[in-house]
């Protein structure tokens, strides 16, 4: 028969793991046998950096880079824009407005654009890529459409571009779009030209033609003090 309450009484284990100070003996031993590596020869720091020779080019860097020479060879205007956030509605109409004038949009990283820009004649764009960035591209000079066309969209900046093989700020680009076309041009400076010609021949023709008005005149002179001739005989 077993009660129906029974005390227990738990007790303690007793701790026998002390910390205690290693013998001193123990250490002089363990800090003279510890293990040293032995040291270079030369200095880290005076070695040549290791370079990037064995790292592999990621396959979708390589072909947007060669999309992007693509499309700076075959474009006379190239424009650096800053691109802020907009919805995609109006990232669509700007791009079909911009298309009208044969102008393309092109979104692209500054990681895989510096080193394109670097080995191309478009070095001096460089500093403009220090941020989101677009460029506007065209095969012809549309400065004066471009201008129309980004004048709506205050989330895109023009901070410069280059026209023709020529770097521009965004000044510059505006001084050009007041340019008149390239065929009036070259009519004003056919004029010019002509005009500058037909001058020297009137110049020329100036002195012989007054010469010989002063002969007939000198001739008619003459032929009034001399009165009327007798016709020949039969």
């Amino acid at each position: 028969w077993l009660p129906a309450l029974q005390l227990l009484r738990h007790a303690s284990k007793a701790v026998t793991r002390h910390w205690k100070a290693m013998n001193f003996q123990r250490q002089k031993l363990l800090a003279v046998t510890e293990y040293l590596a032995p040291r270079p020869a030369v200095p880290p720091r005076c070695l040549p950096r290791p370079t990037a020779q064995g790292h592999q080019e990621d396959g979708h860097a390589a072909v947007l880079r060669r999309q992007v020479q693509e499309t700076l060879r075959g474009s006379r205007m190239v424009a650096v824009c800053q691109y802020n956030s907009m919805p995609d509605e109006d990232v669509v109409t700007l791009r079909h407005y911009l298309r009208k004038h044969d102008i393309h949009v092109k979104f692209v990283l500054n990681e895989i654009v510096r080193p394109v820009l670097a080995q191309s004649k478009y070095r001096n764009l460089l500093p403009l890529f220090v941020c989101r960035n677009i460029l506007l591209v065209s095969p012809e000079t549309r400065a004066r459409e471009m201008l129309r066309v980004l004048k709506g969209v205050p989330q895109v900046n023009l901070l410069g571009a280059c026209i023709d093989d020529t770097i521009l700020s965004r000044q510059g680009v505006e001084n050009f779009a007041r340019l008149p076309p390239l065929e009036v041009s070259q009519g004003q400076t056919v004029a010019a030209l002509s005009l500058l010609s037909s001058q020297t021949c009137s110049l020329l023709q100036r002195g012989p033609a007054h010469l010989t008005a002063l002969l007939d005149q000198h001739i008619r002179q003459l032929q009034d003090v001399a009165g009327p001739t007798e016709p020949p005989p039969g």
